[in-house]
């Protein structure tokens, strides 16, 4: 039975130059045909796929839109089925307007994320590359965006699909010597299956390693900027914002409550900072209350940038900041750099491996934090086209696979039998096939796609 062809509005609902409405489905050409009247002697049905046609959109005699419409034919398509777009002006009206012209000759509304299901199901990509286009469109920075689009070309399963390969010939060849032993099949050594097994669990172990990585790549750091009041925290923070998020005053204790923003560092990272209070003791109710905020953002944060003023010296609530600091991932800056140093700096860099100079006021110093936080992280050599893990789903389908790849290896080196041994590779084999889709529920297929957006 064929799928209904299913029609939505692509692109944000928003006023802007170019709006796109997409149909995918067996009668996506009829449907758009009897909508559209072009300029010219090409129509929709007679053009061969990855075609362009100019046009108008009509209601009857009336038209409604000047537009592109953009011809795919299946199985070169998005999704692998015949898919018809059509490039309207983008106001939210007019696109919603042309959306119930197709709906009303035969298309039915599409739900989130059908067309990257339809392509998911057609074959067009698994299912790990279907998440990587939501990681794609939701990327926040240029690492995020090369880890998306590296997992989208099939880094992460080339890798995995490597280590299925390899298990799935052990489980074979075990099978076919303990079914049939008349037959001539040479034994599997110990000395080869233990090398297999142990080279299967490092690759799985290795991509276990890399779910922290992807997702600060792709969620941003939790970041807290934290120092005593009139360091420079709040002109930082706008700084790395670029516009005046946070108020600034020569007056101690200006920022009372949290203020948050995502922002970029210059090399592309992302951070999800948190500019708070002046930590300081204060009679102040109201300030003593974001000071409370201060530490408690403090503790949460998988980044803490401890600002202190470096043109003057350091108090006692700065030693004990940067010396609070020693075991967690930080980085001391020595903010106003444009006012000279004080000569603190050694015994700061003394303390914490990370330190970086720079003036929040002039904008200098920004790639030398950008470099720091990096190393504080251990990201300095992240390559994001590597294969990584994206969601808890992937990382919970690895765990699964590694875990029994272990099993296997514990029950080979204990001398169990091939069946025993077999068992655990199966149980491997089952999570792998689940992580890519080739195995996988129809309830974990609906879940993946319905975090995605209409229209995708």
């Amino acid at each position: 039975m064929n799928n209904p062809t299913i029609a939505a509005i692509s692109t944000p609902m928003s006023a802007g130059a170019i709006g796109l409405v997409r149909m995918s489905g067996p009668d996506a050409k009829a449907i758009a045909a009897s909508v559209f009247r072009p300029i010219g002697k090409r129509t929709i049905q007679n053009v061969p796929g990855f075609s362009a046609i100019y046009g108008h959109v009509m209601d009857g005699s009336e038209p409604v839109d000047e537009v592109v419409v953009y011809v795919y034919t299946a199985p070169r398509s998005y999704t692998g089925e015949d898919v018809v777009e059509f490039s309207c002006h983008g106001g939210p009206w007019l696109l919603s307007r042309v959306l119930r012209l197709l709906l009303d000759h035969g298309a039915v509304p599409a739900q989130a994320g059908e067309f990257t299901k339809r392509a998911f199901l057609s074959g067009k990509m698994d299912l790990t590359q279907a998440e990587a286009v939501m990681d794609l469109i939701s990327a926040s920075g240029a690492d995020a965006s090369r880890a998306a689009m590296a997992a989208r070309e099939g880094a992460l399963s080339r890798k995995t699909q490597a280590v299925c390969a390899d298990l799935t010939l052990l489980a074979a060849h075990m099978s076919a010597w303990v079914d049939y032993p008349d037959d001539e099949i040479e034994e599997l050594t110990d000395t080869h299956l233990e090398e297999t097994l142990s080279r299967c669990a490092g690759e799985l172990r290795h991509l276990l390693d890399t779910f922290d990585t992807g997702k600060i790549l792709r969620e941003g750091i939790p970041t807290a900027i934290v120092g005593r009041p009139n360091v420079g925290k709040s002109t930082l923070m706008n700084l790395l914002a670029g516009y005046d998020r946070s108020i600034v005053t020569d007056i101690p204790g200006t920022t009372r409550d949290i203020v948050e923003e995502t922002v970029r560092l210059p090399g592309g990272l992302v951070l999800n900072i948190a500019d708070t209070a002046g930590l300081r003791t204060t009679d102040d109710p109201v300030e003593a209350i974001g000071v409370t905020r201060a530490r408690g953002k403090l503790e949460q944060s998988s980044l803490v940038l401890a600002v202190l003023d470096g043109s003057a010296p350091l108090s006692d609530e700065d030693r004990e900041l940067v010396l609070s600091l020693r075991e967690r991932p930080a980085v001391a800056i020595l903010n106003k750099s444009d006012l000279g140093q004080s000569g603190d700096e050694d015994w700061v860099r003394q303390q914490l491996t990370h330190c970086v100079t720079l003036s929040a006021r002039e904008g200098t110093g920004l790639a030398e934090l950008d470099t720091a936080v990096r190393e504080a992280l251990s990201l300095g050599a992240v390559d994001p086209s590597a294969p990584m893990l994206a969601n808890e789903r992937q990382r919970g389908c690895v765990r699964r696979a590694c875990s029994a790849v272990e099993e296997a290896l514990d029950a080979q080196r204990m001398g169990m039998t091939m069946d025993a041994v077999n068992i655990c590779i199966d149980e491997a084999l089952e999570a792998l096939l689940e992580l890519d889709g080739r195995q996988v529920t129809d309830a974990v297929v609906d879940e993946v796609f319905a975090n995605f957006c209409v229209g995708k």
